[in-house]
């Protein structure tokens, strides 16, 4: 059982750095690598989880009315992933 903690710790351990500079670092360094500033990211990820909100608003509605937005979850969650690649791929090509 210890050694299996280990070995958990220690993979969570090269995963990231816990020091307070590793932490405040990836503010900076995840943006960057898709091409963005930190107030730009939190931009578009903040925008993104208010229309999953209101993809998932309306999902929850049409449990319990199915004839209300039979199709509105889907759709939305279908584009956002599509804008999700082509962002990504812009990303890779930039």
């Amino acid at each position: 059982m210890v050694n299996s903690m280990n070995a958990s710790q220690s993979k969570a351990e090269t995963k990231s750095d816990n020091t307070p500079d590793g932490f405040f670092q990836s503010f900076i360094s995840h943006p960057a690598s898709v091409g963005e500033t930190y107030f730009g990211h939190f931009s578009y990820a903040l925008k993104f989880a208010a229309r999953l909100f209101a993809a998932g608003s309306a999902a929850l509605i049409h449990a319990f009315i199915p004839a209300w937005f039979e199709t509105t979850a889907s759709r939305q969650i279908q584009k956002m992933h599509s804008e999700m690649n082509s962002r990504h791929s812009a990303s890779q090509d930039g």
